[in-house]
């Protein structure tokens, strides 16, 4: 069924992929590894996923309303069976999500301890895993793994500029005018870019680009 709320459930579907690759790229020996090993807030890989599989089960079954008829942890926690269990369950919720009409989209659920529409709760349900995904991939830097290209690409897969000039790179917003001044920094600091860019101001005179 076509509604106009496709385009959550492609990004569920991609996003669900993504996680599953994160995890991918531990290995067996990182399952119990903290953040910091001496403080135990921060969940090890086995916590998140166990986290993940749960929390998104109780969301699915218990706010959106869809049950995939599992349970929602494997029955070996390893990581092959979180991978095994997730990637089985979260593409039935795909499914699941396939056949539901724009009304069912619409319609005002209890979200907590208020109403939301399910498709605000199911951008919210995105958001979370996000979240988490995020923390395990900073978890595999500290590990020393290779972290492959999630939204593009990592340090790893070819996306990082060398760091002499990661370090006086301008951070800023996307606004016409910051598109004008990260091509001017681009001409002005890339091999032969300033010759290209005929009659380009002095660098003092650009206000917010640093040296």
């Amino acid at each position: 069924m076509t509604t106009p709320y496709d385009f959550l459930i492609d990004t569920f579907d991609t996003e669900r992929l993504k996680t599953l690759s994160v995890y991918a790229q531990f290995t067996d020996a990182d399952l119990r590894v903290r953040p910091h090993e001496s403080d135990h807030r921060g969940r090890d890989l086995l916590e998140q996923m166990v986290h993940q599989c749960m929390s998104e089960n109780l969301w699915f079954c218990k706010i959106l309303g869809v049950d995939v008829g599992a349970p929602p942890l494997p029955d070996e926690e390893t990581r092959a069976g979180f991978i095994e269990r997730y990637a089985t369950d979260s593409a039935v919720r795909v499914d699941r999500l396939r056949e539901q009409s724009a009304t069912w989209w619409q319609e005002a659920i209890a979200f907590f301890e208020v109403e939301r529409a399910r498709a605000r709760v199911m951008t919210r349900r995105i958001a979370h895993s996000a979240h988490h995904r995020g923390q395990l991939t900073y978890l595999l830097r500290q590990v020393g793994r290779t972290l492959h290209s999630m939204y593009g690409p990592t340090a790893d897969t070819g996306g990082s500029l060398p760091m002499r000039r990661r370090r006086s790179m301008p951070i800023l917003t996307s606004t016409p005018y910051s598109r004008r001044l990260r091509r001017w920094w681009s001409l002005h600091h890339c091999p032969g870019g300033e010759a290209a860019w005929h009659g380009a101001p002095k660098h003092q005179h650009r206000p917010g680009l640093s040296s």
